[in-house]
């Protein structure tokens, strides 16, 4: 920024005039300015740069648990005992069939995310011909998150049809160790670097509410903004019985909206996407889809509840926001 503005709607104005906030910028005010002011801003920039569409995506957990990294938070984490359901990569038929669901629902995407690392393997060429299917018989964009790839498994991943690729930096590159210590910060950038070499829209964000500070929390806004991050998740904590965070306290609304409005103004243009904990804002993120966040993750997901395709639908109709699918029949599949 050229100046230090403590008027929201002016520094709103700036940033659709092409005013960016980069690093090094004095962005304090982001964290005194009232909530209301500091989503009026995030409301005009996301009114400018996204419409009233709300982007909603859909994941299914394809291989559960046993995974040897150790981040705090993951309830499929080895070294954690959470008691969560292990099972190897599941049929492609299974898979099919719930994202068939979706896409009736009016789904925009779906997703297949594994434990571990990375898939590799047998694991991997299950994944390729999942995703094969899936194409050949369904409209519903498609998106993987199978952790830290290979050049040449990117390249396999996108002749089966998939066009997204998620894969969370997850914090700031300081508070990345305090994390995770079994890969590093820059092992993921460097994976989202190669996903986009190969064409992939990458989908990346990170988790509030583990310990760090709003610095830290910046800091990760700027970084997904420098790596051009189109899609940006904010999970906030959901403690799991069993993790290393199982005694976080849960974040409170007013600092899930206050990080939600700071990431649009940072990421103008991106999709920044409810997903973790939006049980935790009291009118389940309807409020935050006018103020900052244009897309969601929708549906039960992993290890966290989420919220029901049908409500979400409700939601976007009582504010007036659409999705593609949403009031039309794009979502039926291929093969009737």
């Amino acid at each position: 920024m050229k100046e230090k503005i403590f008027d929201a709607i002016k520094l709103a104005e700036n940033i659709i005039d092409g005013d960016r906030i980069k690093r090094g910028d004095d962005v304090e005010f982001l964290l005194t300015m009232p909530l209301d002011e500091l989503q009026a801003g995030a409301h005009e920039i996301q009114k400018n740069f996204c419409g009233n569409h709300i982007d909603f995506c859909t994941i299914i957990n394809g291989k559960s648990g046993r995974c040897g990294e150790n981040c705090k938070y993951c309830a499929q984490a080895a070294c954690h005992k959470t008691g969560i359901e292990e099972y190897d990569f599941l049929p492609k038929e299974e898979i099919y069939r719930h994202a068939l669901i979706n896409q009736n629902a009016g789904v925009n995407r779906f997703s297949i995310v594994t434990s571990g690392r990375a898939l590799s393997g047998k694991d991997f060429e299950k994944a390729l011909e999942a995703y094969k299917f899936l194409h050949e018989k369904l409209t519903i964009d498609l998106c993987a998150s199978h952790g830290i790839l290979t050049r040449e498994q990117f390249k396999r991943l996108k002749m089966t049809g998939v066009t997204s690729y998620h894969h969370n930096i997850e914090t700031s590159k300081r508070f990345f160790p305090f994390i995770c210590t079994s890969h590093t910060y820059d092992d993921r950038i460097k994976t989202i670097k190669i996903a986009q070499a190969e064409g992939f829209c990458v989908c990346s964000g990170g988790i509030i509410g583990m310990g760090e500070t709003w610095q830290d929390r910046i800091d990760m806004a700027i970084s997904l903004h420098e790596l051009g991050i189109e899609s940006i998740p904010i999970n906030a904590l959901m403690p799991v019985k069993g993790t290393a965070l199982e005694n976080r306290d849960q974040l409170s609304a007013d600092e899930i909206l206050r990080t939600i409005a700071i990431f649009r103004y940072i990421n103008p243009t991106a999709n920044i996407r409810l997903a973790a904990g939006r049980k935790l804002l009291p009118d389940n993120g309807a409020s935050a889809f006018i103020n900052g966040a244009s897309a969601s993750i929708t549906g039960d997901m992993l290890t966290t509840s989420g919220t029901t395709i049908v409500e979400d639908m409700e939601i976007l109709k009582r504010l007036g926001l659409t999705n593609k699918n949403s009031f039309n029949n794009a979502g039926t599949s291929k093969v009737g």
